[in-house]
């Protein structure tokens, strides 16, 4: 967490000049360590913030922390959670900049992402300091797979900064990320550890290196790495799994997956999670595992009852496409075709959801189908139709890859038909 935040301080600005209203000095320290902890990744800052809400009700940008704090999430009932605190925000005083960030939550509330993107894009202009601007413009940018703004957006605000203001760790960790996602492995691994250099408790900092050596094909070099850093990035973090995932990814690329699934026993499923993100890492483990060759076991039908409540989220194609990894790698067709038929009907709908369904969502879905049916002829055409527009279902280049890596094993099976379906292994296996 920040160390140099300034205690004393009146409540007229937070701790990078911008100016702020409705704060006493109490509410304003509390909202910069939940700051502090949300630019880190750090667990807690929903908890964090709680005192500065109560500490003064008419604090703006408390309220759009809040906000966005639900709005960051992959799951639908959490982003609904934001509309309450907006309808309570929008009638307090508030300055041209805190306007602009409720305008922007309305926007992402409206399932306008990309408005909301260009509105904290113009902010941003004005306000180059809004660090919560940036983070959240950045987690849309990731949302929406831009790459080419995850590197401009910050780009553009890093003349203000300098190592001196809270929260510059945060900025170059966010570079990082955008670097690694386009192709600059060494610049990356640079801002990362300047990062670190700077709060060590980063965990943002130690995901971006993660996905260094996963796209730098380092795998030995990152269980190594992220091995001598989990104390920082596996406690109190919203990344362990995350991050334990990518140490997975590291030993099944060394074909060690007796260890992979022993991080998914203690790691990812430890506790049986509900949240989506792990599921989405469990589910992504899992196929993977499957496409090597390993064992899974009973664990595909236990990840296939976790995903079954998300059935009818309706939210977010690369929700729908892990939720299919794990029903047609449990062999349970009859979610799967529930979910098609789901998808079917929302890619006729006028929303982000609808769109992306129409493009991606519904045939990449449709390919997994006929993938684990055995119908590799379907499942290459649908493959191959989706790689030039991949990147729209968002995550990253190391997410999305379990698209190439299904078309890979795909072409592999049309070459020597003797493969079995997936559905039979991952059957067989859960016996």
């Amino acid at each position: 967490m920040e160390a140099r935040i300034n205690l004393t301080r009146g409540a007229e600005v937070d701790a990078r000049g911008c100016a702020i209203s409705g704060a006493s000095s109490t509410a304003l320290d509390d909202f910069e360590r939940a700051l502090a902890l949300s630019q880190s990744w750090r667990a807690g800052a929903d908890n964090a913030l709680l005192p500065a809400l109560q500490e003064a009700p008419q604090f703006v940008m408390a309220h759009a922390l809040h906000a966005w704090l639900n709005l960051s999430s992959r799951d639908p009932s959490r982003v609904a959670a934001a509309r309450p605190i907006l309808l309570g925000a929008v009638s307090l005083p508030a300055n041209d900049r805190e306007r602009m960030h409720l305008a922007a939550i309305g926007a992402a509330l409206a399932d306008d992402y990309e408005r909301a993107r260009l509105m904290l894009v113009d902010l941003l202009r004005v306000y180059p300091r809004d660090v919560l601007a940036l983070q959240i413009g950045h987690m849309l940018d990731y949302a929406l797979g831009d790459i080419e703004q995850l590197i401009q957006r910050v780009a553009a605000v890093l003349p203000a900064w300098s190592r001196e203001l809270p929260g510059y760790h945060a900025v170059l960790s966010m570079r990082a990320f955008g670097l690694v996602e386009s192709g600059e492995y060494e610049r990356a691994e640079e801002a990362a550890e300047a990062a670190l250099a700077l709060n060590p408790a980063d965990a943002r900092a130690h995901h971006a290196m993660a996905h260094v050596f996963e796209m730098s094909e380092r795998p030995d070099a990152g269980v190594r790495w992220l091995g001598r850093h989990s104390g920082a990035w596996g406690n109190q973090t919203v990344v362990a799994t995350h991050c334990w995932w990518h140490v997975a990814l590291f030993h099944l690329a060394q074909d060690r997956h007796d260890l992979a699934l022993k991080i998914y026993d203690q790691r990812i499923r430890t506790g049986g999670s509900t949240a989506i993100a792990d599921l989405i890492d469990a589910a992504a483990l899992l196929w993977r595992v499957l496409l090597r060759g390993g064992d899974a076991g009973a664990r595909w039908a236990e990840l296939a009852d976790a995903w079954a409540p998300h059935l009818e989220d309706r939210f977010c194609s690369f929700n729908d496409l892990h939720a299919m990894l794990a029903f047609v790698g449990a062999g349970d067709w009859d979610r799967a075709r529930h979910l098609e038929r789901v998808l079917a009907e929302c890619q006729a709908r006028q929303t982000r959801h609808g769109a992306t369904t129409r493009m991606l969502g519904l045939p990449a879905c449709r390919a997994l189908m006929a993938f684990g049916r055995g119908d590799d002829t379907l499942a290459l055409t649908l493959l191959a139709s989706l790689p030039a527009q991949a990147h729209r279902f968002g995550g990253s280049h190391a997410q999305r890859d379990v698209l190439n890596l299904t078309m890979l094993q795909t072409v592999e099976r049309l070459r020597r038909p003797r493969h079995r379906p997936v559905h039979e292994s991952a059957l067989k296996l859960a016996a």
